[in-house]
Formats: structure tokens, sequence, C-alpha cells
């Protein structure tokens, strides 16, 4: 199922000549003023706006304790100590594998709710959505309904024009400021940065990003609005491609509604359809296209034109549902129809089971400490005056706790060896220190009498002298056989 593109037309490249004879390849965009509307579907968008927009700004003051050594906030990226926190979840820099996985199952989810229920993301919950909603409230609050806003854009300027214009851009301005704002406290701990706003005392660091997301966050919602969806994101461009004939959408009933035309009240509807043709299904688009035409690419499955179809057949006494949420199958049976258990949901529902499976595994037993080591290359190994050689490691102890411990670092797999620190203060090697949520660097030799071959496999190991709990990794010790 292809979605129908012919109403993008107006805002299409369409060759025109001007007065000089020159040839413009691309027309200017219209741009849409969506009318108001009321109804079930409008209410849940201000639902999810208003929670949305409350998770958005509210998220970074909620607190999770993670003991004294820990930073407090439960959603945090920590850029300058590289961790990334959620609440349990603690993710290290060499961890990024959960965010790749995080992102997968992220994407699998957004392919399996869109082969069920369509674009219900992009016309409830996507940023974008929400934001422009909240922009076009403002907007129609200050410079009033739809034809009331189309006149004060296209009229000449005047002392009206110039103060309702002037107070919608400085409010968008302000809430761009604010979701800036917002943005960076999940960055930084969100009190203390707080307080540092007040006391202007913020970084220019800080307020360069702010400076850049206020101002994307201003033409964005602002200005580019439909645009976005249509040429900026990709999701409507691939969306065809996780839709079937039982994927839901917003559809218009066209053997009820065919043909349509202008109805007075008391006329029969014998040989008329039942859409008057009144338009006030793309007076309320957002996107300022007319769903009759079918499926588009445009089409944010939003539910508005069906809140104001749905008014309109109250008024003209005939049953609701010319426009509505259903299937390709229902449509053209004139009927819902809804089959769930489908091999495209199927498929979607198993990979997602597995991804979760095995990101909720490795985060339960995931290791809370970890050994790397690195054999030294110049020189590979030393032959002392007494015949034992020696080889130098640089070992690195993650401690992932929050914690101050210690660790005892051994090494197996090499007859008679020892193990030797090197560096500042008395180390050794059965008590090395390491400091909470943070990593132990430290130089060792393993000193061992000539072995029977010239490169031996060896295996280290690191022990948590408080709770046993040990990791290990696997190394090399030269003893010859190399200039």
């Amino acid at each position: 199922m292809q979605p129908n593109n012919s109403q993008q037309q107006p805002s299409q490249p369409q060759p025109a000549a001007n007065s000089n004879d020159e040839i413009t390849l691309f027309a200017k965009a219209e741009k849409v003023f969506p009318r108001s509307v009321k109804g079930h579907f409008r209410n849940l968008k201000w639902m999810a706006m208003a929670v949305c927009l409350a998770i958005y700004y509210l998220a970074p003051f909620i607190r999770w304790d993670r003991g004294p050594n820990a930073p407090d906030q439960a959603i945090l990226i920590d850029l300058p100590n590289r961790r990334a926190y959620w609440f349990l979840v603690e993710i290290w820099p060499q961890e990024v594998y959960y965010l790749a996985a995080i992102l997968v199952f992220a994407a699998i989810a957004l392919f399996f709710v869109t082969s069920l229920f369509g674009r219900v993301w992009c016309g409830y919950f996507c940023f974008h959505t929400v934001w422009t909603d909240l922009f076009v409230l403002v907007e129609r609050a200050i410079q009033g309904e739809r034809g009331e806003r189309k006149r004060l854009h296209e009229g000449k300027w005047t002392f009206e024009k110039a103060w309702k214009l002037g107070l919608t851009h400085f409010l968008w301005f302000n809430i761009a400021f604010l979701t800036s704002g917002a943005f960076v406290l999940y960055f930084n701990d969100a009190p203390t940065l707080l307080h540092s706003f007040l006391n202007r005392e913020v970084s220019p660091t800080v307020l360069g990003f702010m400076g850049g997301l206020t101002l994307s966050t201003y033409i964005m919602a602002g200005f580019a609005r439909e645009q976005v969806c249509i040429y900026m994101c990709p999701y409507s461009r691939f969306q065809s491609g996780m839709f079937d004939p039982d994927t839901l959408i917003i559809g218009y009933d066209k053997v009820r509604g065919e043909p349509r035309g202008k109805h007075r009240k008391g006329e029969s509807w014998d040989g008329k359809g039942h859409c008057i043709d009144c338009s006030a299904c793309v007076q309320v688009c957002p996107m300022g296209i007319d769903i009759r035409n079918g499926l588009q690419i445009d089409c944010i499955a939003c539910g508005l034109c069906i809140d104001a179809c749905n008014d309109i057949m109250d008024k003209m006494s005939l049953p609701r549902g010319l426009i509505r949420y259903d299937t390709e199958r229902g449509l053209e049976k004139g009927g819902m129809t809804r089959h769930l258990l489908r091999p495209r949901t199927i498929y979607y529902s198993v990979v997602l089971t597995i991804v979760a499976c095995i990101v909720g595994y490795t985060l339960l037993t995931r290791a809370p400490l970890e050994l790397h080591v690195i054999h030294d290359r110049n020189p590979l190994f030393v032959k002392m005056s007494d015949g034992n050689i020696h080889n130098g490691y640089d070992i690195k102890i993650l401690n992932k706790t929050h914690d101050v411990k210690t660790f005892a670092v051994s090494v197996e797999g090499l007859e008679g060896a020892s193990v030797e620190v090197r560096g500042a203060g008395d180390l050794k090697a059965e008590s090395l220190p390491v400091g909470p949520d943070s990593v132990g660097q430290f130089h060792v030799f393993i000193k061992s009498p000539a072995p029977k071959e010239q490169r031996e496999e060896i295996e280290f190991s690191v022990k948590d002298n408080a709770t046993g709990f040990t990791d290990t990794h696997e190394s090399i010790f030269i003893s010859g056989g190399t200039e």
C-alpha cells in the first residue's frame, strides 16, 4: 500500500514565469493556518501534550539515591565523567552497546506500533508535534481563529498586526528558551545549574548550547512546522514499508461520501453522498492536506479531521464515521476490521522480546568490575642478570561500584611467576586501591624464570577483596624470539 502524494502539489516545485520571463523552479510553500476543533481526538492530543511537556520539564529534578559517591539525579548524562544514568542503570563509555541495543529496541517498537496503529507517534507524541501544537496554541490565543490569522498574515502592517505578531514571537522565543534550558538540565545537576542561572554564573558553553537549541526550536516549531514532517523527517518516507491492509489509518469512506456536494436542510439524500464538501477536515488539518484524496505521506494521523467531520455529521443528523480510524480493508468493506495477529506483528513481537531479554539479562548480570591489560611494546621483555625474565603491563581496573575498593591482582598459566607493582607509594599487588565509580591504572611487571616457550599464554585475574568477585583477562608472556 503506497501513500497518495497528490496533496503535496501546492508546495512542490512548479515551473512558472515571472515578470521578467525568468523560469522559477520552486513554488513558495503556502502557510497553513489550522482551525481549532473540539472532540475526542483533540482532547487526546491535549492530554498527550500535557504529559509529554510535564515529563520533559520535570524529569531532570527527579532524585535517585545511588550512595554518597554518585550523583543523585535520576536521569543524567554526565559528560565530564563519561557516565550516563537512568534510574537503576549506569552506562560507562565502553558499554556503548547498551545504548545501541536501546536504540534498536526503540526503532523496532516504533515499527511494531506503526504496523498496528499507523503514525500514532507522529500525531501525538513526536517532539516536533508537541511543540508545534504549543506554538499554534499561543498563536491562536493572540491572533484569533484561522480566518483572523490568515487576514493578519496577508494584510498590511498596522499597529494591531505589529503588536500581535510581536507578542506571539516574544512568547515563542521564551518557550524555546525554556525548552533549551530544560534540555541542558539533563547534562548537569538540575538544582545546581538552576541556582547558577539565578545567580548569573552559567558557563559560556552551556549558554552556547542553549542559544543553538533556542534558535532551532523557535524556527522549527514557529516557522517550518509541516515542512519538517514532509521534507526533513525520514519517517514519513518509509512508513509505507510498515503498512499493510490491516494497519490502522485515518481514511475517508468514499462509498458513503461520494458523490460529494452541497446539501440544504430538508433535501433528499437520494443520489448524493454524505460529504457536503464543507472542507472542515482540510481547515483543521495541521499539515494542510485533504484526507479525502486518500492516504498521503503528509498525514500524521492526529485525528483532528475526524473530530471536524463528526461535528458536521452531528449537525446534519447523519451517522458519525465518514472520516474515521480504520484499516484499508475495513474502508473497502464499509466497516472496521482489525487483525492484530499478522505475520508482520508477530515478527516484530518476537524481535522485541529477544532484544528486551538480551538487554535485561546483560543489565541484571552486569559485572561490578572490569579488568583490561595491555602488554608493553618497548621493550617486550627484559632479561635480568639473575636469569629471570621481566614483562611489563599496563592494567586498568574499572570499579563500577560507588564505594572505595581494594583489589588483588594475580597471574596464572606461568610457573613460578610473581607480580610486582611499580608506581608512586607503597603499592602491593594484593591490595590495589581504586576509587568509587572510577578507573585505577597501574603498571606491573611479571617476573618469571626463563619459560620453556618463548611465548606463553597467561591469564590476569583481579579480585575484589571485599566481595570476592573476580574478572580475568588473557595476555601473553614473552621471553625471547624478538629482536
